[in-house]
């Protein structure tokens, strides 16, 4: 089902992807190769809330893909850190430099009922206005 909530061109390649830097074992997540983008996605999963070490963590392990793991035709991996919370301002000052393509989510365990997506439907609307 979560390969589904992905959408197209998206084809596994790892659980629990093992990388070794140096003497250090590092473990991505989810790994996963676009064909369409041409590129990996490593996607880590946070059961709380995401911190600057994490996107840190991220930002290493993009930056072995690009130079370990890419070949020549590959454009650069991207990151996704899926968290059951993250504060905004943290995210944005811990993503201020950072070149790689990087991003920061939240998740939901349960899709909200009929009477909640009503009422940010609404919200959103009136945004807009």
């Amino acid at each position: 089902m979560f390969l589904l909530e992905l959408g197209k061109g998206f084809t596994f390649v790892a659980r629990q992807k093992r990388i070794s830097i140096g003497n250090n074992h590092y473990y991505v997540d989810l790994v996963f190769y676009h064909r369409i983008l041409n590129c990996f996605v490593l996607i880590d999963l946070k059961l709380g809330k995401a911190t600057h070490q994490d996107i840190g963590q991220m930002n290493l392990y993009l930056n072995y893909f690009k130079k370990e793991e890419n070949t020549p035709t590959d454009n650069w991996p991207i990151g996704i850190i899926l968290s059951a919370y993250k504060n905004e301002v943290d995210v944005e000052f811990a993503l201020g430099s950072i070149l790689n393509r990087l991003f920061v989510s939240k998740y939901q365990l349960y899709l909200p009922n009929k009477k909640e997506l009503e009422s940010k439907l609404r919200e959103v609307l009136d945004t807009r206005k």
